[in-house]
């Protein structure tokens, strides 16, 4: 997930009006939603596949739909929505996610399920894109900090409540009523940007054409790759830690309850630290998370069948985490500030490929050799992450070291 840049039009509209901060608080909310729904199966992936009559890796390629549709939705919807008013737009997709939670309540099948996960991948990808660049257009220039750190809000909102939450519903009332209740906050979520987003005309009408130009700058490029690296890796293991904590730990299902519970809390506070590194330089959030997430692999593999060691484990991977997508949106949108809006969608989409790639190949190592091996493939990645980091940080320092030489006496 990614939050991209605006345009100066935009910008201008937003000092020509007040403040309109509930319209951005119902943004924040329609965050919520979205990643409470894309998050929810990891939570219930154990009885989701009993009741589905499938395995647990099949089961997990409800992440896949959505993800893989969410890659192509982030860039395609700005330019095919591009003549609408965007608080249409905004308010179609938000339907399309109580949809995708209403056919997911009464999924009978895979089929379906994966039906409804790629509605959420539509709404996602779509969302995502335009968020920002909307909350620009909603508020003076002086507020820009204030909005998107308040959208971010409901991102660390819903990581620290969806997965425990998900998984004691499930536990108590059934993994069908998680989504129920998801599909409840969406239509709050619905109601609330059509009670306060104003019109919002389109200012323009977004090409795709920059975007292999701008994806084929080696510092954005470079970023992307991260991206892949990483990223893959936490939804490989992320996506099939219940198995993890079921088997491997022997946890019941109130302490995973708490131990996802103080992953997303440890995330809020990863968020925090994240955001503080981003300020020396985005690369060192990047570097700093990619390195705790193999330590934490690390522990789990090694010592995950003591219960204390993979829940203080999984609170690090957590923490470290969070400071990945502010890490990485800052990396991607300062290595082409000039054409800051194609990098944040590149980098959406490139999260999107990610979250599919590491899903399938988690799916895969865990039906093949058991829950640790998708622990371990994320150690791996996280380690190639943080070679890449180290060597363009390397490739940097000795570029700049001849041209510093020139001033020497």
């Amino acid at each position: 997930m990614s939050l991209s840049s605006s345009t100066g039009s935009e910008t201008q509209e937003g000092a020509a009006q007040p403040a309109a901060w509930s319209a951005v608080g119902a943004l924040t909310l329609g965050v919520f939603a979205l990643v409470t729904s894309e998050f929810l199966p990891a939570s219930v992936l154990t009885p989701l596949a009993r009741d589905l009559g499938v395995s647990v890796g099949g089961a997990g390629q409800a992440v896949t739909a959505t993800a893989v549709i969410g890659a192509f939705a982030a860039p395609l919807t700005p330019v095919l929505t591009g003549r609408f008013d965007r608080r249409h737009v905004m308010w179609g997709l938000m339907a399309l996610l109580s949809l995708s939670n209403l056919l997911t309540v009464f999924a009978a099948n895979l089929p379906t399920l994966l039906a409804a996960r790629v509605l959420l991948g539509a709404s996602l990808g779509g969302f995502w894109s335009m968020a920002a660049a909307l909350a620009m257009r909603l508020v003076p220039p002086a507020s820009m900090p204030r909005a998107i750190s308040l959208i971010f809000t409901g991102v660390s909102v819903a990581t620290v409540s969806a997965a425990p939450l998900g998984a004691y519903v499930s536990d108590t009332l059934g993994w069908r009523a998680a989504f129920v209740i998801a599909g409840l906050v969406g239509g709050v979520a619905l109601l609330a940007q059509m009670a306060t987003l104003p019109r919002l005309a389109p200012t323009s009408v977004p090409r795709l054409a920059g975007l292999i130009e701008v994806g084929r700058r080696p510092a954005v490029a470079t970023a992307l790759l991260g991206v892949l690296l990483v990223i893959s890796g936490h939804f490989a293991g992320f996506t099939y830690v219940r198995p993890v904590l079921e088997q491997v730990a022997h946890l019941d299902v109130k302490a995973i309850s708490l131990t996802l519970l103080a992953f997303g809390v440890a995330g809020f506070f990863g968020n925090l630290a994240g955001a503080a590194l981003v300020g020396r330089d985005p690369r060192l959030a990047v570097l700093g998370g990619a390195t705790l997430i193999a330590g934490a692999a690390l522990a789990i593999v090694t010592l995950g069948q003591f219960g204390l060691v993979a829940a203080l484990a999984l609170t690090l991977w957590g923490f470290a985490f969070a400071m990945l997508p502010v890490g990485f949106q800052s990396w991607a949108t300062s290595a082409a500030p000039d054409q800051a809006e194609l990098a944040g969608g590149l980098l959406t989409s490139t999260f999107q490929v990610a979250i599919a790639v590491g899903a399938v190949f988690g799916g895969v190592l865990v039906d093949q050799f058991g829950p640790l091996s998708a622990p371990a493939y994320v150690g791996v990645s996280a380690v190639a992450a943080t070679g890449l980091v180290l060597a363009l940080r390397g490739r940097r320092a000795r570029l700049a070291a001849p041209a510093s030489c020139e001033a020497c006496p």
